[in-house]
């Protein structure tokens, strides 16, 4: 039970424990449940009940794109969690496709001008009929964008959330998604905390002076 035990401990941690944590933990977490299987003299099913309970438990966050993109953003995880090569690819194109919805529309985009020919076309000319008949548009410039700096985060091997300067789109994916913490936990202590600051001595205080309380208890390094 090793396993499932530090994977609890790191899931209701509170420093650097984001929404991104949660899909890999479960997936090293049902991995190293299972490399314990071959070692066990006794209950040597246990590691494949676990395993079961934790895909239908979690089934819907196995499955999500949101889940994949939080924890692809942070750069301690990456596609490092993923085992599969064939969802390896399956997650990069996912994040490739959710950069491009971050980059601005057709209508945002400077305008390109034309460019002008050096000398008059002769309308009647067979190689100028067939030049406008094979008229394609320039490469996308956006695409080769995004593509390079996908594959310029996912190449680098630094781990520290400093990286994410360099990479502005991937940036604001990681921001949007990693707001949430994956458990209750916190959220439970800061309950109970709660009750402390509002005792049935202090039960006049205002919002604004409890919730001021409250910040002061909760954050050890607040300074005013």
């Amino acid at each position: 039970m090793k396993p499932l035990t530090v994977a609890l401990d790191i899931l209701q941690g509170e420093d650097n424990c984001y929404f991104g944590t949660l899909l890999p933990t479960l997936e090293t977490l049902m991995s190293k449940t299972l490399d314990m299987k071959d070692s066990l003299t006794v209950a040597t099913g246990l590691p494949e009940a676990i395993v079961q309970a934790i895909k239908k438990r979690f089934a819907s966050v196995l499955e999500s794109n949101d889940a994949m993109l939080a924890a692809v953003t942070l750069p301690k995880f990456k596609l490092r969690w993923v085992r599969d090569q064939r969802k390896k690819e399956m997650v990069k194109g996912i994040l490739a496709a959710e950069c491009h919805k971050f980059l601005p529309g057709p209508e945002q985009q400077p305008a390109r001008n034309p460019v002008s020919p050096t000398t008059p076309p002769d309308s009647g000319s067979s190689k100028d009929k067939e030049q406008d008949f094979f008229c394609f548009e320039d490469d996308d410039e956006t695409f080769s964008t995004v593509e390079t700096e996908v594959m310029a985060y996912l190449k680098t091997a630094e781990t520290g959330m400093e990286i994410l300067k360099k990479c502005p789109t991937i940036k604001a994916i990681c921001l949007k998604l990693n707001a949430a913490t994956p458990s209750s936990a916190p959220v439970e202590r800061l309950f109970s905390l709660g009750s402390l600051v509002l005792s049935p001595k202090r039960n006049r205080l205002s919002d604004k002076r409890f919730e001021k309380l409250l910040l002061m208890r909760y954050n050890d390094w607040f300074e005013s």
